[in-house]
C-alpha cells in the first residue's frame, strides 16, 4: 500500500523539478554593468594628498588629490623672471624717435620761413635748398631708425613668445599634477595612497556612474526581429529566491556580431549556442549592484 502512496509524491516532485527547470518568464537574462573609468596619473612625483575613499560619490572635475609640484613651480618662476628680463629691453619706438621728430618739425618751420623770405627776395635759393636737403636726410634717418627699432621689437617679442610657450607647457604639467575625476559617479576601487610615488600611467582609482547602469543581456537570432534601438522594455533585477524589482529600460545597443552564450547566462531557447548581446539602459535607484543578474521582457 505504501508503494502506491509514494507514486503521486514522486510525480509531484518531477513536476516541481520541471517547473524549476523552466525559465522565469524573461525573454533574456544578463548582468548589470556600468561605464567604468580608470583614472591614471599624468605626472611623476610623490602623492602629497589623496582625499578619496571607496564608495564615495564624486563630481566631474572635482579635485581629489595632488602630486608634488615644487620643481615645476620653481621652473615657472624662473621662466617668468626670464620673460621680465627680455621685455625690459624692448624699445619704445615713439619715444626713441621723438627727438628726431622735434628736429624735423623745427626744420619744416624754418623751411616755411625761408620760403617766405625767398619770395620777398630776402633769402637765397641756396638757403632753401640746404633746408630741403636737411629735411630729406633727416626723414631717411628716421625711417632707418624706425625700421631698426621695429626689427628689435619683433626679435624681443619672438624671444618672449618662446618663453611664454614654455610657461604654458609648465602650466599644463602643473594642471596634470592635480588629480581630478573626469566623470561624476561612485568610486569603485582606490589603487594608490598619499605618500606613494606616482608615475605617468599608474592607475589611481576607478569610478563608475552607478546612477545610470546597463543590463547586458543575450538574445537569439529569432528575437532580433522584435528589437530596435530606443525600444522601451521592462527590466527586472533578480535578488534570488523569487525576489525581483521592475524597472523601465531602453535598448541602447545591439551587437552586430554573434557570440557563444556565456556559461552563466541563459537564453529563451537553451538549444541556441550563438546569441547577440544587447544593452538596456536603466535608471538605478541605488538597489541595483554591478554584476547582479537581471532579466528583460520585450
Amino acid at each position: 500500500m505504501r508503494k502506491f502512496l509514494r507514486l503521486p509524491l514522486f510525480v509531484a516532485a518531477l513536476m516541481a523539478l520541471s517547473c524549476n527547470a523552466n525559465r522565469s518568464g524573461y525573454d533574456a537574462e544578463g548582468y548589470f554593468e556600468a561605464s567604468e573609468v580608470t583614472v591614471s596619473a599624468e605626472a611623476n612625483g610623490r602623492i602629497l594628498y589623496f582625499d578619496l575613499e571607496e564608495g564615495c560619490n564624486v563630481e566631474a572635475g572635482q579635485m581629489l588629490g595632488c602630486i608634488d609640484t615644487v620643481q615645476l613651480y620653481l621652473t615657472k618662476m624662473q621662466l617668468l623672471r626670464s620673460s621680465e628680463s627680455v621685455l625690459s629691453g624692448r624699445p619704445d619706438i615713439s619715444s626713441q624717435l621723438q627727438a628726431m621728430q622735434e628736429q624735423l618739425n623745427a626744420l619744416e618751420k624754418e623751411s616755411e620761413r625761408v620760403a617766405s623770405l625767398l619770395a620777398d627776395g630776402a633769402a637765397t635759393q641756396k638757403q632753401m635748398d640746404d633746408l630741403v636737403s636737411q629735411i630729406t636726410v633727416l626723414k631717411l634717418q628716421m625711417d632707418a631708425q624706425k625700421t631698426a627699432l621695429q626689427n628689435s621689437v619683433s626679435s624681443i617679442d619672438a624671444r618672449n613668445s618662446g618663453i611664454e610657450m614654455q610657461i604654458a607647457q609648465v602650466d599644463d604639467q602643473l594642471s596634470k599634477c592635480r588629480i581630478r575625476t573626469p566623470v561624476s559617479g561612485t568610486v569603485l576601487t582606490k589603487y594608490a595612497q598619499a605618500g606613494e610615488f606616482a608615475a605617468v600611467g599608474k592607475p589611481l582609482f576607478k569610478v563608475a556612474d552607478l546612477a545610470h547602469v546597463f543590463l547586458r543581456a543575450y538574445v537569439t537570432s529569432g528575437q532580433l526581429s522584435r528589437l530596435s534601438l530606443g525600444q522601451q522594455v521592462k527590466v527586472y533585477s533578480d535578488y534570488g529566491k523569487g525576489s525581483s524589482k521592475e524597472y523601465a529600460g531602453t535598448i541602447t545597443w545591439i551587437s552586430d556580431r554573434s557570440e557563444f552564450t556565456p556559461k552563466n547566462i541563459q537564453t529563451a531557447d537553451e538549444r541556441k549556442n550563438l546569441v547577440y548581446a544587447v544593452k538596456v539602459s536603466v535608471e538605478n535607484d541605488g538597489l541595483i549592484k554591478l554584476g547582479m543578474y537581471g532579466g528583460v521582457k520585450f
